[in-house]
């Protein structure tokens, strides 16, 4: 399963793993608004920590996620992010809109 999902009071943690591509970014992203939808989480945070790649498909859905949050009145917080995957968002300038957390060692 690409996302797996915790909550925890009105939080939403979904963890993604395995390659973030163009082949797999629909099946995430209906996932992740399954479990928003279903939860309708204050916050939402993205855990990437096992995520081994991402394309600029990973754009569109750290977009889409925040737009449902924001839909919310929500948060959200990306976590984790592996070097190649934050190369790729931060050329796209998520990270002016989006938070996120240090990669933890």
């Amino acid at each position: 399963m690409p996302v797996i999902c915790q909550e925890e009071g009105r939080c939403l943690t979904a963890s993604i793993s395995g390659e973030l591509d163009h082949h797999r970014a629909k099946e995430i992203m209906r996932e992740l608004d399954r479990q928003i939808d279903a939860a309708l989480p204050r916050s939402l945070r993205l855990d990437l920590e096992q995520l081994t790649f991402s394309d600029s498909s990973g754009i569109a859905v750290l977009l889409r996620a925040y737009r449902r949050m924001r839909q919310l009145e929500g948060s959200m917080e990306v976590c984790n992010t592996p070097a190649q995957a934050r190369k790729v968002f931060q050329a796209a300038g998520l990270e002016k809109l989006i938070q996120f957390a240090e990669k933890s060692e």
